[in-house]
């Protein structure tokens, strides 16, 4: 796998941050120590998650598919970080970070994937569809691609209501080439909509590398719609944050579109059912996960800066680990949905009859 270059960038000017270091860059400077403390645990409660989950797929606990996010855990946690009220989030099937780093709880969280009533989308969805309107998360999605029209539709709404917020639309490296995302990124630059195009570009769909499936810089197609550009690293949770605060204050501010790209890597397979090396040496998930494991380098820098030290890290991975597998005990003991729950939640007008005003049959059984 080939990596682009390691400075973050804007078309191509160097951000203010690459020059003060990223540390200190004004949206990390202003981080007390108990933020940061913070930030780092839930990096790690993504991780201890992920490590839960395959264990209990490996005992065949979970059916389906289990995309895991491990090697990924600071892009999710550096962009949510920095939302705000009417901020919102969409992605892909690979979601559980993301929805941990919005502020999910892991029972519901493990439940779903349990295919248990208590999941947050009540057993239905499982590991590609987490979903949280609660906390502005309008979750996974299985198709390839089909979460960014959606994105799109997400900033439109908070473009109508006159709302001062923006939209980041999470796909990756594999979705660029779909259609429909196309189309979205015209949309969104005619009707100049506060959306933030976030591509995660882990270097492989499913089992083809970038080199073999998109020709030329994903983000640079940006400039073909009149739209900014930018990529950076995403093993560095303060190069993730200080790259991505001036795009999403940009979305605010000015209701326009965005597109970046934040390079990063997935120890794991496409999903869990697949080899995780068959398409790539191990020297090369080992030579990343030496390097630039997320939570270490975070864990490195915090050391560093006199915040962590490494008795109080061992004490936040006990505790993290302790509510990882408390959620597989909790999904556990949580019941299966009845039979009489399979046609709940699918139409509106089913679940509220009294309300209804359209005709006909809405199941036919």
């Amino acid at each position: 796998m080939t990596k682009k270059p390691s400075a973050a960038t804007e078309g191509h000017a160097d951000p203010p941050a690459a020059k003060l270091g990223f540390a200190g860059a004004p949206v990390n400077a202003m981080l007390s120590a108990e933020q940061k403390i913070g930030l780092y645990r839930m990096m790690l409660r993504i991780r201890r998650f992920e490590e839960r989950s395959l264990r209990a797929y490996q005992a065949k606990k979970i059916g389906g598919f289990l995309h895991l996010y491990i090697g990924q855990e600071a892009v999710a946690v550096g962009c949510c970080s920095l939302m705000g009220k009417d901020d919102h989030v969409i992605t892909a099937y690979r979601d559980h970070g993301h929805a941990i780093a919005v502020g999910m709880e892991l029972n519901p969280l493990m439940a779903e994937l349990y295919g248990k009533v208590t999941g947050c989308s009540k057993g239905k969805g499982g590991s590609m569809h987490f979903f949280d309107p609660s906390r502005n998360y309008w979750g996974g999605h299985g198709i390839v691609g089909g979460q960014v029209p959606l994105g799109v539709g997400l900033a439109y709404g908070l473009k109508y209501k006159g709302l001062k917020g923006a939209c980041m639309t999470f796909m990756g490296d594999g979705a660029v080439n779909q259609g429909a995302v196309h189309e979205a990124y015209n949309l969104a630059a005619l009707w100049e909509l506060p959306v933030v195009f976030v591509i995660e570009n882990n270097g492989y769909s499913m089992g083809t590398s970038q080199a073999r499936s998109s020709a030329g810089e994903l983000s640079r197609r940006a400039e073909a719609y009149g739209m900014p550009w930018g990529e950076c690293n995403g093993h560095d949770l303060y190069e993730v944050r200080a790259f991505m605060a001036p795009f999403l204050e940009r979305a605010r501010d000015t209701c326009r579109p965005a597109l970046v790209e934040i390079d990063t890597y997935r120890y794991r397979g496409h999903s869990v059912a697949d080899p995780d090396n068959t398409y790539r040496a191990k020297a090369e998930i080992e030579e990343y996960r030496r390097n630039k494991d997320p939570i270490q380098v975070f864990q490195n820098e915090l050391i560093a800066e006199g915040v962590l030290d490494e008795a109080r890290a061992e004490k936040i991975d006990a505790e993290v680990r302790g509510e990882a597998d408390l959620s597989a005990d909790f999904a556990e003991a949580s019941p299966f949905p009845i039979a009489a729950d399979l046609q709940k939640d699918v139409y509106w007008e089913a679940d509220n009859p009294g309300e209804r005003r359209s005709g006909g049959r809405l199941f036919f059984n």
